[in-house]
């Protein structure tokens, strides 16, 4: 089971002296994965849905990536998530591309359907169609990535004649990982994900790998896209103990994922990363 380390492009360790600390310091430890989540905007005031104060800084997952990618040589860079709807899918897949070409093919690109409507009202989405949206929009960006002469014909976003390059330096393009823990989430991360990443705590996952099983039941996986990985980040609590993770191990979590909240003091950071690195898994 690999281990990864998420949330660390906001609050007090985003500067560039700390991410360049942490990031040198994960890749020393053995995290095999940096993930980034995303908020364009945040409700003020802050509502009870909101995962952060309106004044807590975030970067934009992508910019933030793209520094860790120079920064680093072997850690895998991901996002957690990038909340697709919100996003022009033809302007992602030439950033994501872009990224996971200057990476080395590093990228997992996290995506999900978003669920915060005064996020999604700002940026002018409908929360109604946010779901379709995010299918139809991680299709396109497939077709852009592989196709000799990419064309789209759908509700939210339609191309010919027209291409885009450099293709990703992974082959087929990134890693698409899926977030979320609707059904309708469960089915995008079978038909169209590498990987399923959620979050909670750690009662939560026999639950969502049940709801996983039940979607591979109800849509077809395309052979391309192999195996399901299992993709975990416990939230509550924050800190793990050697039960844990063998208990995650143990469920058929591929990668387990820590969040060192509150993330204020960047020394404390890098104890509980220091930490977590040594518990078996």
């Amino acid at each position: 089971m690999e281990l990864g380390v998420a949330g660390l492009s906001a609050k007090a360790v985003l500067g560039p002296a700390e991410t360049a600390r942490l990031a040198g310091r994960a890749e020393e430890l053995g995290y095999s994965s940096w993930w980034a989540g995303e908020h364009v905007v945040l409700p003020s005031p802050r509502t009870p849905d909101a995962p952060m104060e309106p004044t807590d800084p975030i970067l934009d997952p992508l910019v933030h990536l793209s520094y860790v990618a120079a920064l680093t040589r072997r850690i895998e860079l991901g996002t957690a998530i990038v909340i697709l709807p919100q996003r022009n899918p033809l302007v992602l897949a030439k950033q994501a591309a872009s990224l996971d070409v200057l990476s080395g093919g590093r990228l997992l690109l996290g995506v999900g359907a978003g669920y915060l409507e005064p996020e999604m009202t700002a940026l002018g989405v409908p929360m109604a169609d946010r779901g379709r949206r995010t299918d139809e929009y991680l299709d396109a960006m497939t077709e852009l990535w592989t196709s000799a002469a990419p064309a789209y014909r759908g509700r939210y976003v339609s191309f010919e004649n027209v291409d885009a390059h450099p293709r990703p330096a992974r082959p087929g393009g990134p890693r698409i990982v899926v977030g979320g823990h609707s059904p309708a989430a469960f089915r995008r991360a079978v038909s169209r994900g590498h990987a399923w990443f959620g979050n909670g705590g750690p009662d939560d996952l026999p639950r969502h790998l049940e709801g996983l099983r039940r979607a591979a039941g109800e849509v077809d996986r395309p052979a391309r896209l192999g195996p399901l990985e299992i993709i975990w980040m416990q939230v509550d609590p924050v800190d793990l103990d050697a039960g844990a993770t063998r208990r995650y191990a143990d469920l058929g979590v591929d990668r387990l994922v820590v969040y060192p909240l509150p993330l204020a003091d960047p020394g404390d950071v890098e104890r509980f990363l220091e930490h977590h690195a040594a518990l078996p898994r």
